[in-house]
């Protein structure tokens, strides 16, 4: 009997198996200075310009390593308000800081109008690809001596806009910056509910 059945299949391991999924937490003000500290001070140009403009802009990381030069700097220089549009939906605003940080880096990688704004490496005439990128931002959290495991692309996304909700309590203004088209996503993204819950039941003594 044991003859005529077929023997089990091997299990293979969850693809999950020894990882950390679910939402990625996003990055504290001192975590993003940190970052930009140590960029800044090893004279990364284009890690900086890239970081900057994942936190300022809040698109994801397909459509960071998408953007083009003419994006964000159409006339040679950043733009304030670029007219990018993300994957889905939105468009998002730069801020000075990180205008400062892509001229300096488009300066000195002499990037033209039509390349792509991020190239790979060895590569000019492509773009960096959404793995390339999570493997810079890895580097990038454990140069400060984070553990990359928790932290994510999605994490810089999250840092400004749950910023800009904890400090304005503006749901509204957070889903038009974050692109989504429903309030429930915001919502679910920024895991506002149990944080909202949390810091009331802080504020209670009994």
């Amino acid at each position: 009997m044991q003859d005529n059945e077929t023997e089990a299949a091997p299990k293979r391991a969850a693809w999950n198996k020894g990882k950390l999924i679910g939402a990625k937490p996003p990055l504290r003000p001192k975590h993003v200075w940190s970052i930009r500290t140590k960029l800044q001070i090893a004279d990364r140009k284009r890690d900086l310009a890239m970081f900057n403009l994942a936190i300022d802009s809040k698109l994801r990381g397909c459509d960071v390593v998408a953007l083009k030069v003419e994006d964000i700097a159409p006339h040679g220089y950043a733009v304030e308000r670029a007219t990018v549009r993300q994957k889905k939906t939105g468009v998002p605003e730069v801020t000075e800081q990180t205008r400062q940080a892509v001229d300096d880096y488009i300066r000195t990688a002499d990037r033209k109008p039509g390349d792509f704004l991020f190239a790979a490496p060895r590569r000019p005439g492509r773009g960096l690809s959404t793995r390339q990128y999570a493997r810079l931002v890895g580097d990038w959290i454990r140069g400060i001596g984070l553990d990359p495991c928790m932290f994510g692309t999605h994490s810089l996304r999250r840092t400004k806009a749950t910023l800009i909700y904890r400090r304005t309590g503006n749901l509204r203004a957070v889903q038009l910056l974050l692109g989504h088209s429903k309030i429930e996503s915001t919502v679910r993204y920024l895991g506002i509910e149990v944080d909202d819950a949390l810091a009331i039941a802080e504020q209670i003594d009994v």
